[in-house]
């Protein structure tokens, strides 16, 4: 049962960065512990497809997968979107960040994010920040 959803970022920084504190706190968990929304991957999916390396970027993106499993948008969190989006209707450019908060919240687990800021106000999201370690 998963504990930890990583946002979009944090899988950016372990595809990348690499930065230590994450790393550490990643290494802390049990598989199965982690996962990342099927939201997050289409993101990252796009983000290979524009950049300009696209064959590295590839093999980068099914690294991080074969150690952080997608977990699918399923009708669970989509039930969850329409209080998540309710509650922060005024805010109009975030659309997935709404549906990655409502799929963490489906599931229960804390969203692991270095943009707090964007989704403070979400009602019943939990967050951590591992780059704070």
């Amino acid at each position: 049962m998963p504990r930890y959803m990583l946002d979009t970022n944090m899988c950016i920084y372990l595809m990348k960065n690499q930065p230590e504190q994450v790393a550490r706190r990643f290494a802390q968990c049990y598989t199965g512990d982690v996962v990342m929304s099927a939201i997050t991957y289409a993101e990252l999916e796009y983000g290979v497809a524009a950049c300009a390396s696209p064959a590295r970027e590839r093999g980068n993106l099914a690294a991080l997968i074969d150690d952080i499993p997608v977990a699918p948008f399923d009708v669970a969190a989509a039930q969850a979107y329409g209080p998540v989006r309710e509650a922060t209707r005024e805010r109009k450019k975030d659309h997935l960040d709404k549906l990655i908060a409502a799929h963490a919240v489906s599931l229960d687990v804390v969203l692991v994010t270095n943009n707090e800021r964007d989704f403070v106000s979400y009602p019943g999201l939990r967050l951590e920040n591992w780059l704070d370690d």
